[in-house]
């Protein structure tokens, strides 16, 4: 049996502020088990379950900085043994 493939993707430039509202979205949607994302083209739904893979990557360079975050998983997925622990901060403000 062969599985369709659905996919969702969304580009804008926004302000640091205007993110947090979807990030908390976000937060919201994996405690309740469900997330819709939607624009004016496109929309898919989303359930959350089991173990996530919880991946984050951050580089610098001279003229860009990136975050990139990646949640993924997989229906009856088996136990992943990595159970390492991150630690996210964030950056005190530097007196001028």
């Amino acid at each position: 049996m062969r599985q369709s493939k659905k996919t969702f993707s969304h580009l804008s430039l926004q302000d640091a502020k205007s993110i947090q509202p979807i990030l908390k979205s976000i937060i919201k949607g994996l405690s309740a088990g469900e997330m819709t994302f939607s624009d004016e083209e496109d929309e898919i739904k989303l359930k959350p379950e089991g173990l996530l893979r919880f991946k984050v990557s951050a580089s610098e360079s001279e003229t860009k900085h990136q975050l990139n975050i990646k949640i993924s998983w997989n229906i009856d997925d088996p136990e992943l043994d990595d159970k390492s622990i991150l630690s996210v901060s964030p950056s005190r403000s530097r007196k001028k």
